[in-house]
This record gives C-alpha cells, structure tokens and sequence, in this order.
C-alpha cells in the first residue's frame, strides 16, 4: 500500500499556522491539521477560522471537539479530509452523508480505549481509520504499544483500507505500527520541532519504506 508520512498541526492563531505549514508543506503530500475545543480534550488549536494558502498539500482535519457537525458546516470546505473521533458521534451515518454530499474524504478516529468494533458497520462507508497511540490533545504524549494489536486486527478485517495511526511516532515506533499494518503515519513533534525538518520526515519514510 501506499505509506504517507503526515506532519501534524497545533496552532493558537494564524501566524502560528502559517509559519508550521510553511516548515512542512514541500516535504510532504498531506498535512493534519490538529482542531481542539478545549472540551473534548484539554488544549485548544485551529479553533478559529483560519485560512490555508495556497499549496500542493492536502489537508486532513482531525476534529477533537465536541461537536463535530458544527465544525463541518463552518469549515470543512476547507480540507480535503475529515477525521472524526467516534466518541464525539451523535449520528454517525449522518456525519458520513454530509462529508461525503461535500465532496471529502471521512474517517473515523478511535481513542486508546476504544475498540475497532465500534466501527466495524462503518468501514464499507468511510475512507480511513485513525488509531490514537496517545491519549490525544497534545504534541509529545508518550506512544501505547498496545494499540499495535488494535492496527493488526484492523488490516487484517479490512486489508485495503487506509490505517492511519497518531500519536508517539518518531524513528523509535514507526517500525512498530508499519509491522502491525498502519499505511499512514502521523508525527507531531517529532517533525515540526526538529532542527532539521526535512532530515526527520526522510528518516521516517526510509524506514517504512524498506
């Protein structure tokens, strides 16, 4: 399958988007773009409307918030991928038929303590699944290797699907997730706090890619 490294987004205003997209977007075909309310988990970012130049990149939303409809009739004209956590679904076939009336991409993304069958009935109707490897909400939280038995079984119940996995992953664990069946790699702070962005985001895909 095709394997995509994803720098991931945190961003309190624009400036700071602008100057984290400007260190990521000519090393990668995909860039997540962290949402937080500060209520579905405890930090805040991209909650405002903010403005993506223009760039050959495409931009997944990862909506930790609430409320995730609402979101979605603001802004989801803006990203070309919507990733909604599971937890945060009131009507989850709705959802789907409103993204995909739009035009994007859905996924539905699943918290540690989640498990894959929650989602199971879904997975002929969305495009993606992300698996949390980290209690989501911020850069830097430390990687739960027991969510690699949460990949495998996912791959092995839908083998064309697009896995993607967020949360810990660095030069240390990306081997982990790729042997368990992840195609799509998100990485925070790992890429767009190093010195050398380009060299982190190399380092990653020569290992998936061996």
């Amino acid at each position: 399958m095709n394997k995509k490294i994803i720098p991931a987004i945190i961003a309190k205003n624009q400036n700071e988007l602008n100057e984290k997209l400007l260190k990521v977007k000519k090393y990668v075909d995909i860039v997540q773009l962290d949402v937080m309310d500060n209520k579905f988990v405890p930090n805040t970012s991209l909650f405002f409307d903010f403005s993506i130049p223009k760039t050959k990149c495409q931009f997944e939303a990862h909506l930790m918030v609430q409320d995730p409809e609402d979101w979605i009739e603001r802004y989801g004209n803006k990203v070309d991928t919507v990733l909604i956590h599971y937890e945060s679904c009131n009507n989850p076939n709705k959802l789907i038929e409103k993204v995909k009336t739009a035009g994007k991409k859905i996924g539905f993304v699943l918290n540690p303590e989640t498990p894959t069958s929650k989602i199971t009935s879904f997975l002929n109707d969305i495009d993606q699944v992300l698996i949390m490897t980290v209690n989501p909400g911020f850069y830097g939280s430390p990687f739960l290797p027991e969510m690699l038995e949460k990949i495998s079984d996912l791959r092995k119940l839908k083998p064309k699907l697009d896995i993607e996995v967020d949360g810990g992953i660095t030069d240390k664990t990306i081997n982990l997730v790729d042997k368990a069946g992840a195609n799509m790699f998100v990485s925070g702070s790992y890429i767009v706090k190093s010195d050398n962005i380009e060299e982190a985001i190399n380092s990653l895909k020569k290992i998936v890619d061996n």
